[in-house]
């Protein structure tokens, strides 16, 4: 699947958090889970996981500026216990200054309406003499760590505290003897998240979701792009319906994630971002959909279902958002667009035929 989501249901031991990690899940609330695609203010990108390599890493140039331009502050590194005043009105103070959406609270993001905590889970402390003005939050596997929050007083500005905070967990980090570190997800074409690119570079790997691989961010291209991958192959696909007069449609799906929400977690829903839509039967029940699946380098014929409606009246030309699809029955896997094209233009011919 493409978007899981799991509720440990008792604490989660540092070797299974390692295991997770190294499979591109995250920490979120009280719950654990991967995904790889976002949306955000309706376009549509890829989520590409991120860690270093904590065996070959070593400050850069800006760290140890850094490192020298905030020696005066105190650090303090120590488990998170529990959520004081100081954690909470840093947060709010934090939120009035950023320009992209943030939990409502310091307490929602990390435990979401529990009380407890599955995690191992540590804060990197600065104060300023006694004054919290930063504070960052990892959790602790056995031998590699995930960097969860980062949220610092924007009266420190010409201090760079988002940036040293990344560096004192991955320093802390390393100094454990762990092997690496996680700083979540970058979006290609999306410059929000371009900063975990500068953390680390020599070090950075990614997660690439053809082969399951690490690979060195330098192996890195944008025209393999799951996302993009994905659309260039069902435009040629549809390149061939349209010689044929075939009758489909390219859509974006709205609800790719659907399964990360918790009241729908578990029931298995269509994740794929992109699909051609074709073949309408006319009912909700039996929806052919065809997808291009970059793990197994095919085009995949599926039915699909819908088994909940949405009430929405913003639907754009090439957005699917009006019903949640879950897949029923997969129907045929081809490598080649032409072969797939024909298969379709076969069942379409001989459904005419039938039906006349």
């Amino acid at each position: 699947m493409l978007a899981e989501l799991h509720y440990p249901s008792i604490f989660l031991h540092g070797e299974d958090l390692d295991e997770y990690l190294a499979k591109g899940w995250f920490r979120m609330g009280q719950s654990i889970f991967t995904t790889n695609f976002l949306k955000f203010k309706g376009l549509f990108y890829n989520a590409i996981w991120l860690r270093i390599d904590l065996n070959t890493f070593t400050p850069s140039k800006n760290q140890e500026k850094l490192i020298k331009l905030n020696a005066r502050f105190r650090v303090e590194i120590k488990p998170l216990l529990k959520i004081t005043t100081e954690h909470t009105e840093l947060f709010v103070k934090y939120k009035t200054h950023i320009t992209f959406d943030a939990a409502p609270s310091i307490t929602q993001l990390l435990y979401d309406n529990d009380l407890s905590n599955v995690f191992d889970t540590q804060q990197v402390c600065i104060y300023d003499q006694n004054k919290l003005i930063a504070c960052g939050i990892l959790d602790l596997g056995q031998t590699s760590s995930a960097g969860i929050v980062c949220f610092y007083d924007s009266d420190y500005k010409k201090h760079s505290l988002g940036k040293y905070l990344m560096y004192l967990k991955i320093d802390y980090c390393q100094k454990r003897g762990m092997e690496f570190f996680y700083p979540g997800y970058f979006a290609p074409n999306y410059p929000l998240f371009d900063y975990k690119l500068e953390l680390a570079k020599p070090s950075l790997e990614y997660l690439e979701l053809a082969t399951n691989q690490w690979k060195a961010i330098g192996e890195y291209s944008f025209s393999d792009t799951p996302l993009v991958v994905m659309t260039q192959k069902l435009n040629k696909l549809s390149e061939y319906f349209k010689q044929w007069n075939f009758e489909h449609k390219f859509f974006y799906y709205d609800f790719f994630d659907a399964d990360l929400i918790a009241s729908l977690n578990g029931l298995e829903l269509f994740d794929f971002p992109v699909f051609l839509y074709c073949l309408e039967i006319g009912d909700l029940k039996n929806i052919p959909i065809i997808v291009y699946d970059v793990q197994s380098s095919q085009y995949h014929l599926l039915l699909c279902d819908a088994p909940y409606t949405i009430d929405r009246q913003f639907e754009k030309e090439d957005l699917f958002n009006k019903n949640l699809l879950r897949m029923t029955k997969h129907l045929f896997a081809s490598e080649s667009a032409v072969v797939m094209a024909k298969v379709l233009a076969m069942s379409w011919e001989r459904t005419s035929i039938s039906q006349s």
